[in-house]
């Protein structure tokens, strides 16, 4: 059980309280996880930022979701698996797709499998890829940019992954239906 608080816009400290407000409006509520990072004005702040940058890119709204998906499974955070798998299927990844993200696994359209696959990668790997792991990811349709553009994606999602594991917000209602386990692992 966690010792954070999850803030409101009325518990929040001050700084923190235009991102809540601007989340709430976004999503219809504020994530609990926002609730958690509302501790730090420094943590939220950055994270709005981010966030911004990663919605206003090239990638559409699926791409974006495959990528923070698979993020979130690789980074082992409940939280944001759920939280991703609704906003997955809501902007259009098959749900066969959702599942092979969710297993691990690289889903079956071509370009999604690409990024998730990439961004796995780089996670594991702590961004050391290899020549032809970004060779393979710009041969299924994208361009050098974005391969540092999934950076940025990855850094939004770092922030809210460990966010999650640290803080452990619980998952409201809307997105329990999507809730996720990290498999354990075997030695």
């Amino acid at each position: 059980m966690s010792t954070f608080q999850i803030h409101t816009i009325d518990s929040a400290p001050e700084q923190s309280r235009p991102v809540l407000r601007q989340l709430q409006q976004n999503f219809g509520l504020i994530p609990n996880i926002a609730g958690a990072m509302a501790e730090s004005p420094v943590l939220i702040g950055g994270f709005i930022g981010i966030f911004q940058k990663v919605h206003s890119g090239t990638f559409t709204e699926a791409q974006i979701q495959t990528l923070l998906l698979t993020n979130a499974v690789t980074n082992a955070c409940s939280w944001a698996v759920a939280f991703h798998t609704a906003l997955a299927l809501k902007e259009g990844l098959s749900s066969a797709d959702v599942e092979a993200i969710r297993d691990g696994r690289a889903p079956a359209d071509k370009k999604h499998a690409a990024l998730s696959t990439l961004t796995k990668t780089a996670i594991e790997k702590r961004g050391h890829l290899s020549d032809h792991e970004v060779n393979q990811f710009i041969e299924a349709g994208f361009r050098k940019d974005q391969v540092l553009e999934v950076l940025t994606v990855l850094a939004a999602s770092a922030i809210t992954n460990y966010t999650g594991n640290i803080t452990k917000p619980a998952l409201e209602a809307p997105f329990q239906e999507h809730a996720w386990t990290a498999p354990v692992p075997s030695h």
